[in-house]
């Protein structure tokens, strides 16, 4: 037989109580539970804001705020009891307070309900939890910047098609990863913006008859304002939706980071050794030292953009105003911001220790004729259109492939009988050195623009405000 527990402190509509198993199914306290500072803290600058206007007395405010503090620091310590009965984080804290002092904490919930606390919580939390992403991206960009510093002159293969395309350097390499991650503190900085607005003082959906202040509790909890329309404040997640989509981005970007590591770092490239504190071993190959921490960032990718097409579908049917299905936009939410949270702190810790195969970089940067770009260019010099030079140049590696040799290894006679432009000087720009030299422009893979790009990607992280 279905068990009964007692009213809820909304029951008073209700002529029996809600089914054991119902109130277990639709409570949320087991997860919403760790929005309880952001709670409390809009719940004091409610209070604060209802004494301002004469609604509460100064003492009752002062007895509010005192019973809050009491609970912050009973949930702090541990001894706070959480009880699935009083459903979720607002009612559990809520019915303490009444606990502790009495009749003045049911003045608490005037003018305002659950609907327009939880969205001023969500936005409170997760302000809090893009400032904590954007200080682990800018650790990690800090980490690449010296990376790229230190490797400004180490000479790697550049791909396309992930075949040998043209030499370029590793630090190059390490500030591309830096722009992904530019443009993705961009879209965080954008998303915090949009989502400072309060939601306090919409109450369920259509405003409260009481004379709040809103732009007073706003600026109490340090959004830039509050929230235009009652109806739309307590039914949107958009701002939660636009949070999970630029972490899925850089979910996206940490991926193609950790897909390069891995074939760096196997035994058939060899460019890079990871720390060994950062690998694991086989339970059976004692040979083997596996990429892990990459290999879980790939995968974890996967989970975070499947919180978005979660988000995304919660929200598609849902009618104006707060449904109960956005109970279930928390766990997506938190999930989100622990694993981005987590992968960009690996990577971060993991770049630093990074050793980089100089020797076998170089190598594979004169395999594939990568320096045939840089010949074309030296006949276009020499006063021949481009597609001939093209032409010219095709030729040129169809010897060196049937002779097995480079280009920068075959004879002056040699690369003559393709074109009588090409003079001992070609050999300048036929080595991989000299290919990386001659790319000696802003956003170029030249060792003297890799340093002044790091500069610069060293000052718009100095420069960054939340």
């Amino acid at each position: 037989m279905s068990q009964k527990t007692p009213k809820a402190l909304w029951g008073g509509r209700f002529s029996e109580s809600t089914d054991a198993f119902v109130q277990a199914f639709t409570a949320s306290v087991q997860f919403d539970n760790r929005m309880s500072s952001e709670d409390i803290q809009g719940s004091v600058a409610h209070a604060t804001m209802l004494a301002d206007q004469g609604i509460l007395t100064a003492e009752e405010c002062n007895q509010i705020v005192s019973g809050l503090k009491q609970i912050s620091e009973e949930i702090d310590a541990g001894s706070f009891e959480w009880l699935i009965a009083r459903e979720d984080v607002h009612m559990n804290i809520e019915s303490r307070l009444i606990d502790l002092i009495g009749d003045t904490g049911k003045k608490l919930h005037t003018g305002r309900s659950r609907n327009d606390q939880v969205a001023t919580d969500i936005r409170l939390w997760l302000r809090a939890a893009i400032d904590q992403v954007v200080s682990e991206l800018a650790k990690l960009q800090t980490s690449l910047i010296n990376l790229a510093e230190r490797e400004a002159e180490t000479i790697m293969p550049g791909f396309t098609h992930l075949q040998a395309a043209q030499p370029i350097t590793f630090g190059h390499h390490m500030l591309a990863w830096n722009e992904m991650l530019e443009r993705d503190y961009g879209r965080l900085l954008d998303c915090r913006k949009r989502m400072n607005q309060c939601p306090l003082g919409s109450a369920a959906l259509a405003g409260t008859s009481f004379p709040i202040d809103r732009i007073r509790s706003a600026a109490l909890l340090g959004f830039d304002r509050p929230t235009e329309n009652s109806l739309d404040s307590v039914s949107d997640r958009d701002f939660g939706i636009e949070f999970v989509s630029a972490a899925s981005i850089i979910m996206m970007h940490l991926s193609r980071c950790s897909e390069e590591l891995i074939n760096w770092n196997s035994t058939a490239w060899q460019f890079i050794d990871l720390p060994d504190k950062f690998c694991t071993g086989s339970s059976i190959m004692p040979q083997k030292k596996n990429p892990d921490v990459p290999e879980l960032v790939r995968g974890k990718s996967g989970r975070v953009f499947g919180h978005l097409i979660g988000l995304l579908t919660l929200m598609k049917g849902q009618p104006l105003a707060y449904n109960k299905d956005n109970q279930e936009d928390k766990e997506p939410l938190y999930d989100t911001a622990d694993n981005l949270l987590g992968c960009l702190h690996a990577f971060g810790e993991m770049m630093p220790e990074l050793l980089v195969n100089k020797t076998k970089m170089r190598e594979a940067a004169k395999s594939g004729f990568s320096t045939a770009t840089d010949l074309a260019d030296y006949l276009v010099r020499k006063g021949i259109p481009f597609r001939d030079a093209h032409e010219v140049v095709g030729k040129a590696v169809a010897l060196g492939i049937e002779r097995q040799r480079d280009l920068s290894e075959m004879t002056l006679t040699e690369l003559q009988s393709f074109h009588s432009a090409i003079d001992t000087d070609v050999y300048d720009v036929l080595t991989v050195e000299g290919s990386v030299n001659a790319r000696n422009h802003m956003g170029g893979t030249a060792p003297n623009q890799v340093m002044a790009a790091a500069q610069r990607a060293r000052d718009r992280i100095s420069r960054r405000r939340v």
